[in-house]
């Protein structure tokens, strides 16, 4: 068995050490977003979150056998890693190609999610603070039609704020954020609907995941290509210089350098 080289061995482990850390680190995120949308149960069965289970739990117990194969040179957990990281690696290109050739499927489905919230008066309280924290976070107000799917009852966190990005209208008077006290004052409230924002954050909250998912597959190839190198280099058989017999080597054939009645 050949010898490796000990900066090519210690550059694998580095690198595998750093997938240790992001998988632990991706497991973790996945857990929280999967306990903070378990009450939507669309969003917690999401086909995203389940590949993210996948990648973690994947690679975290086989960079952990990849580090051990390299520490210890041992050809079977070297083995292990490689094609346990080429299969998931396969595994995620697929899912990437798949994610960006229904974009637009998802885009529909978001449409179509928030749209069938009204009236607001069936929808639940978990939906309606999900879309009271978007119309906060994008200055906007409503899903289709603006304040006016509110009816009467308008969510205060339809009310505009003096950094807001968007143009913003004053509330009816027939509304229950018109305070008759303030006189001719009027209340100011986002004037456009939430619909096309929330869609084209979805899909650059999908284009960001995919990015991230190909960043992270091509670090674990790097990691392979390290592993295949090594396994290459245990491969090899270590030079061994060749034993020649000679009949000359045989004990007794030889010559006394000094005459031995010289030493008495």
């Amino acid at each position: 068995m050949g010898r490796v080289n000990p900066c090519l061995k210690r550059t694998f482990i580095i690198l595998t050490s750093f997938v240790v850390v992001i998988s632990s680190v991706l497991l973790a995120t996945t857990l929280f977003s999967h306990g903070y949308l378990y009450e939507d149960e669309e969003l917690s069965n999401f086909p995203v979150l389940h590949v993210m289970y996948t990648m973690s739990i994947l690679s975290l117990p086989l960079a952990i056998i990849g580090i051990y194969g390299a520490s210890k040179e041992k050809k079977w957990a070297l083995i292990l890693f490689t094609v346990g990281m080429i299969l998931g690696s396969l595994i995620v290109f697929t899912f990437i190609i798949f994610l960006l050739s229904i974009q637009n499927l998802i885009a529909e489905t978001v449409e179509h999610e928030y749209l069938n919230l009204m009236p607001f008066n069936n929808a639940s309280r978990f939906a309606l603070n999900d879309l009271e924290h978007i119309q906060a976070e994008f200055h906007c107000c409503g899903v289709q039609q603006g304040y006016q799917d509110w009816g009467y009852n308008i969510s205060e966190s339809c009310l505009c704020k003096e950094d807001s990005t968007n143009p913003c209208v004053a509330a009816p008077k027939n509304s229950s954020l018109f305070d008759p006290k303030e006189g001719d004052q009027h209340v100011m409230i986002y004037e456009e609907p939430c619909i096309t924002f929330l869609v084209f954050h979805v899909i650059l909250v999908l284009n960001i995941m995919v990015v991230v998912m190909l960043g992270i597959t091509v670090f674990w190839v790097s990691t392979v290509a390290l592993c295949i190198t090594i396994l290459c280099h245990l491969k090899r058989k270590v030079d061994v210089p060749t034993v020649v017999y000679s009949p000359e080597a045989k004990a007794g054939n030889y010559s006394p350098l000094t005459d031995p009645a010289d030493c008495t």
